[in-house]
């Protein structure tokens, strides 16, 4: 339903959006760097201008970064309203109703890490061999994050998040791979079996991905919830409304005091050429306002049909007016929408409360909210 395209517009703003988004990014990218960094010092790696303690202090950093971005990414995926993801599955893998077992991947990565910072903070404590024996587990965390980050992120299927997963996986196989190597009193068939094994992991992500994230349709298949799915687009222009001449600005007005009105119109959306799509309502009221109606959404268009909203418009044009009265929208629950309209009398809160048919058919309310 298209009416699933105006929750899945839902959230908190493009900002969190693309922090989030940002962040996991950025998260990843440190992760494979310490991987790195980490194989480094323990073949004891080093030159004329990186000794072995800077290697070592830069492996520490880059860690505790990569564990503070993150948290960010967490954070941000918490606060923004789009998925339904609460604090417990931030440290509970496989709870969430959101795309259960890929976002479960991630927790399962965010749980190693924390193991690791917190027991590379208590080595003395805990001894070298058991420390060690925990540090392994940043091998295991970066596939899952990986799988994580392929399997749950809207960004799979472009080309600059592929670049980033092929250039972070044949970095952590030549990581691997040079640890192997180095290891002295490793025997030809664990040296034989480590390679395979890195190598393998990262062909068999490649062919995973092929089959999974990069085809269309992969939202529905990872999890994703039925509300925030939505169904074929149209291809109707959906038009941002006249802006209102300054001159004609006082001529415009809306009835005093709570109103309500009906409301009937049309649901239409079009690509922008940028990757973006436009969600538009165009309609009439008929009742306490009389006059035209309109509402676009423009955002990241998710698989199965949700856009993710990165800015929004709404006209009102009164019955009899030269020009048109403008705002945003502020706040969304289903098809219930909430606008911010700027009156001569000041700013107007504006609720459309929308019933949205297969056929693209709009019908409902206007009202006045308190």
């Amino acid at each position: 339903m298209i009416a699933s395209t105006l929750l899945a517009a839902g959230g908190n703003g493009k900002e969190l959006w693309y922090v989030t988004r940002g962040s996991g990014t950025v998260a990843l990218l440190l992760l494979t760097a310490s991987i790195v960094l980490g194989v480094a010092g323990s073949t004891r790696w080093r030159t004329t201008r990186w000794p072995r303690f800077i290697v070592f202090g830069l492996h520490r950093n880059v860690s505790l970064l990569a564990l503070v971005f993150t948290a960010i990414h967490v954070v941000t995926v918490i606060v923004d309203a789009f998925a339904p993801i609460g604090i417990a599955d931030a440290f509970i893998p496989f709870l969430s109703p959101y795309r259960p077992f890929w976002l479960g991947l991630g927790t399962v990565a965010f749980d190693l890490m924390l193991a690791l910072i917190v027991t590379s903070m208590v080595r003395q404590r805990i001894g070298v061999n058991a420390w060690r024996l925990v540090h392994w587990l940043a091998y295991a965390s970066w596939p899952v994050a990986m799988l994580h980050s392929l399997g749950t992120g809207s960004d799979a299927r472009t080309g600059w998040t592929a670049a980033l997963a092929v250039i972070c996986g044949l970095a952590v196989v030549a990581a691997v791979v040079w640890r192997v190597a180095a290891a002295e009193d490793a025997l030809p068939v664990v040296r034989a079996g480590a390679t395979l094994a890195a190598a393998g992991t990262a062909i068999g992500l490649l062919v995973w991905a092929r089959g999974g994230p990069l085809e269309h349709g992969w939202a529905a298949r990872a999890g994703t919830p039925a509300s925030l799915l939505g169904t074929k687009r149209t291809q109707v222009v959906a038009s941002r409304p006249p802006a209102a001449p300054t001159a004609h600005i006082a001529t415009v007005r809306l009835p005093s005091g709570h109103f309500s009105s009906i409301f009937r119109g049309r649901v239409h959306e079009s690509s922008t050429g940028q990757g973006l799509v436009v969600v538009g309502i165009d309609g009439v009221a008929t009742g306490q306002f009389r006059g035209r109606v309109h509402l676009a959404l423009r955002g990241i268009p998710l698989d199965g049909g949700g856009v993710q909203m990165t800015d929004s418009v709404v006209g009102l044009l009164p019955h009899g007016a030269t020009s048109w009265l403008a705002g945003r929208v502020t706040g969304l629950d289903g098809t219930r929408v909430l606008t911010d309209v700027q009156a001569p009398s000041g700013s107007v809160r504006i609720l459309l409360d929308l019933r949205i048919t297969p056929s693209g058919a709009v019908t409902g309310s206007l009202t006045r909210a308190a």
